[in-house]
């Protein structure tokens, strides 16, 4: 466990931030009293932002997650035209132009 001051932080963040990347837990200082804490993320937050603050938001209630349900199978799709007979209507549409 590693502790840096402020001021020092500030100057070399980039340096503290690839520690606590690295699984070294710093602890933040000011005036010598624990202000702050730099950990590693947990294995279980995703490692996107957008879906931390979702996560985030659910967990503190500001959001409800979508119920699932079973909607059965999808329905079958309509018989679509052969290529062949829509590039005719394409070209009787653009002839007509």
């Amino acid at each position: 466990m590693k502790s840096v001051g402020l001021k020092v932080l500030k100057n070399k963040l980039s340096e503290y931030v690839r520690l606590a990347a690295a699984g070294e837990t710093v602890l933040v200082t000011d005036h010598d009293r624990v202000v702050a804490q730099i950990t590693a993320p947990t294995e279980t937050r995703s490692p996107l932002l957008a879906d931390a603050v979702l996560a985030e938001a659910v967990r503190k209630g500001r959001l409800t997650p979508p119920v699932l349900r079973d909607m059965g199978t999808p329905p079958t799709p309509k018989p679509v035209a052969p290529l062949s007979e829509l590039l005719a209507e394409l070209d009787v549409d653009r002839s007509e132009r």
